[in-house]
């Protein structure tokens, strides 16, 4: 007899051993709580560029909202409970942008790409909900004379430096009021949450797709607890790739590298504790 999908589980390939584990389903079945858990550094930089190179960027229904200030940050998280304890690092891009579709009318972050240092999450955020991540490697930052220093690599070609220094700590009432706009720590401006654009290959109809649509991470429901936080200035600088370098990366890396830096907009030192399982992920429409 072959097996049957148990309704209201979550699968993912290989579907033909039960229902998956992950970030959003624990192995009973269960939801994690996440509040204790996990720990969470981000380091963010952030800098104005050409719109016009940002919307270039922008898939079908969007358009860039306020000022175009990217923001690049690097997140470090360990005693993940999904994880069983363990944890991994993260590096991502957004900026500010608008949906107008023919339901939704929401503006956040757009995330054009998101770097994560393994497998499992980078599996279920792409496949659950659409997020665009990819794979590198993101060591621990180093602390040297006062400055922060980020780096990501593939396969040992380093494709971003990203500094911090001259930080000043916040104080308690800032944090405070950090925590009540809920914005992620480094984020921009009025921001209902942060979108992503999943896409799907469709199988031997190459070209076409199976899926391509707007999805919103919202941020209403609030992801952490901001412990402390630090402002400063910082740097951030993407490395020109070949192909020979990043085979399957190189034209991402090299259209962030080519991102003109007009101004920087300030950097940060987030700590936060615990975060959202990401739930309430919903389709734009």
């Amino acid at each position: 007899m072959t097996y049957q999908f148990e309704p209201g589980k979550m699968y993912r390939m290989p579907t033909h051993f039960g229902p998956s584990s992950g970030p959003r389903q624990g192995p009973d079945g269960r939801r994690f709580e996440n509040k204790d858990n996990p720990k969470i550094t981000i380091m963010a930089v952030s800098y104005l560029t050409n719109p016009d190179q940002l919307e270039a960027l922008l898939p079908p229904k969007f358009e860039l909202a306020g000022e175009p200030v990217v923001t690049v940050a690097a997140l470090y998280m360990t005693e993940i409970e999904w994880l069983a304890g363990r944890g991994y690092n993260i590096l991502a891009v957004f900026f500010p942008a608008s949906f107008r579709g023919e339901q939704d009318h929401v503006t956040g972050d757009f995330m054009p790409v998101l770097w994560e240092s393994l497998a499992d999450p980078i599996i279920t955020g792409r496949e659950e909900l659409g997020n665009p991540k990819i794979y590198c490697e993101l060591p621990e930052p180093t602390v040297l004379g006062g400055e922060r220093h980020a780096i990501a690599h593939w396969q040992g070609f380093k494709f971003c430096d990203l500094k911090i220094n001259n930080l000043q700590q916040s104080s308690a009432e800032e944090v405070e009021a950090l925590n009540a706009q809920n914005n992620y720590g480094q984020a921009s401006g009025v921001n209902e949450g942060i979108f992503n654009y999943k896409y799907i290959p469709s199988t031997g109809d190459w070209g076409a797709a199976d899926v391509g649509q707007a999805s919103l991470s919202p941020g209403e429901n609030a992801d952490g607890v901001i412990k402390e936080r630090w402002s400063g200035e910082g740097t951030v600088e993407f490395h020109k790739a070949r192909w020979e370098d990043m085979p399957t990366q190189y034209n991402i890396v090299n259209t962030l590298y080519d991102l003109e830096i007009r101004e920087y907009r300030g950097a940060s030192v987030t700590k936060k504790v615990g975060a959202k399982d990401y739930r309430d992920q919903r389709i734009l429409r």
